[in-house]
């Protein structure tokens, strides 16, 4: 039996990376997906090929930053298909970065914009719905910079990203007795666009590679299958978990 079968599932920064990975499998899964990222023609190719597969996809274009477009992406849910069972906030940036006393106000308001406050705004009417419908899961994108990890001059990425931890044990508490579950993943690295451009040379990629205990990184797929069992009945007794998917980023010391 597919594990998401006619589950309603809302997934942000779906144009690329973990997004298009999570997308992919969950309509693999059954799930009736609705797309969103600020990319219309990437989101309109993902859909398409997952509706030449048999899946079904709809998408919705925009800015994660507004409150509008997390509520309309709820109502385009509720519209087409009845109700909203998961939500993987996914969207998110690694802003501006270098020397902590360089970075820019606006740098910093924009990364926690992106990163948290949009989060934030997503699960709030993501949750309001699932309550009618007696439940569902949410998940957020965290990393594992920042919690067991520290690079310097990512100062905003990492405190946006933590912040998330926080959010998610707090709406996991607040929201368990209703049958909302809430949860985080924490990736290591992921070979993605943004992994790429972060990691340019071959002393740089060497060096995130070897920091993982299995001395390779992720490919975003492995973070869907994470990210898969989060979303279905398999983590039935989950909640405010911030789960590492790091290669064991976090325990090596060689």
């Amino acid at each position: 039996m597919k594990r998401l079968e006619d589950k309603v599932v809302i997934i942000t920064g779906a144009s690329a990376g973990i997004g298009w990975a999570t997308a992919l499998l969950f309509a693999r899964e059954g799930a009736k997906l609705v797309l969103g990222a600020r990319r219309e023609a990437a989101l309109r190719a993902l859909a398409s090929e997952i509706v030449a597969s048999g899946g079904s996809a709809i998408v919705l274009a925009g800015d994660v930053r507004s409150e509008r477009y997390a509520r309309e992406l709820v109502e385009l849910a509720v519209s087409r298909h009845g109700r909203l069972d998961v939500a993987f906030n996914n969207a998110g940036t690694l802003g501006e970065g270098g020397p902590s006393t360089d970075v820019s106000e606006a740098g910093w308001n924009d990364t926690l914009a992106v990163n948290l406050t949009a989060p934030f705004l997503g699960a709030k009417h993501q949750i309001a719905q699932m309550l009618h419908n007696g439940g569902g899961s949410v998940i957020f994108t965290s990393t594992f910079v920042g919690h067991t990890f520290a690079f310097p001059e990512v100062a905003a990425y990492a405190a946006s990203k933590s912040g998330l931890i926080g959010l998610t044990q707090t709406l996991a508490a607040e929201f368990g007795p209703k049958s909302v579950r809430v949860n985080a993943i924490l990736p290591g690295a992921v070979d993605t666009d943004m992994y790429r451009a972060m990691n340019d040379t071959p002393d740089k990629t060497s060096f995130i590679t070897n920091l993982h205990a299995l001395k390779r990184i992720a490919s975003p797929q492995e973070i869907a299958r994470a990210v898969l069992y989060l979303a279905c009945d398999d983590s039935a007794f989950v909640t405010g978990t911030a789960m590492l998917v790091d290669g064991g980023a976090s325990i090596t010391r060689s």
